[in-house]
């Protein structure tokens, strides 16, 4: 289809010996936000590293624009328009929030964020510019692990665990904020250990089990229940 951005065949991959994903099958077509859910362990960071480059994936492919990136490495697949926001913010302690923000822009992609927009889409951030980054709240350095990745104008950003650690009302004012970003026809692959925050912020949505897809499709062509059981297994 001429509107699909990403599509991921049969996908392999495996720590050593310890096999993570089996066989995987997808697609995300522009301007759609998929949500990835499932329990610990199912896979899901797993396979936001085979998008971005950072796991090599032991068999299929991952297609994007119609291009074979599953060999490139990550620095490559950065300038051609993904973007990941690890789990856990992975920020430079050494470097100031600006700083870490900046780091992002280094690919020089053409696009609409800059820095004055990260700041208008996240203004504490514009406070606390010149401090160091990790000084902040864990909400305020996932804002700037999100604006780092904004900096290099993706067109998918593959978000892993924004909520992870954060208090609710942190939770959603980033959440909040998710239109924003994608307003322009981003692209989002979203990893949320939170199942009702995740579904109720996709267009669709994929299940993962023991590395294997369990359920798939729109939030609203499956039951709670049905949901719940892909979730944790009979």
């Amino acid at each position: 289809m001429a509107d699909t951005l990403l599509t991921i065949e049969n996908l392999g991959a495996a720590y050593g010996d310890a096999r993570a994903l089996h066989g995987i099958s997808l697609s995300v077509k522009q301007g759609e936000t998929l949500a990835l859910i499932g329990a610990n362990g199912a896979g899901k960071s797993t396979l936001l590293k085979c998008i971005c480059g950072l796991l090599r994936s032991k068999t299929g492919a991952v297609w994007y624009k119609g291009e074979d990136i599953s060999s490139l490495p990550a620095h490559e697949i950065v300038r051609r328009g993904i973007a990941l926001v690890p789990e856990g913010r992975r920020l430079f302690p050494s470097l100031s929030v600006a700083e870490n923000l900046m780091l992002g822009g280094q690919v020089e992609r053409a696009g609409p964020w800059n820095i004055e927009r990260l700041f208008t889409l996240f203004p504490i951030l514009k406070e606390k510019k010149d401090q160091p980054a990790t000084s902040l709240s864990g909400g305020q350095q996932q804002m700037v692990a999100i604006g780092r990745a904004l900096m290099s104008n993706p067109n998918l950003i593959l978000l892993d665990e924004l909520s992870l650690g954060l208090a609710p009302i942190v939770i959603k004012d980033i959440y909040d904020r998710l239109p924003d970003i994608t307003a322009g026809g981003m692209t989002v692959i979203l990893v949320e250990q939170d199942v009702t925050r995740a579904l109720s912020s996709a267009d669709t949505f994929i299940c993962l089990q023991e590395g294997r897809i369990s359920l798939a499709g729109s939030p609203h062509e499956h039951s709670r229940d049905a949901i719940t059981t892909a979730y944790v297994g009979t």
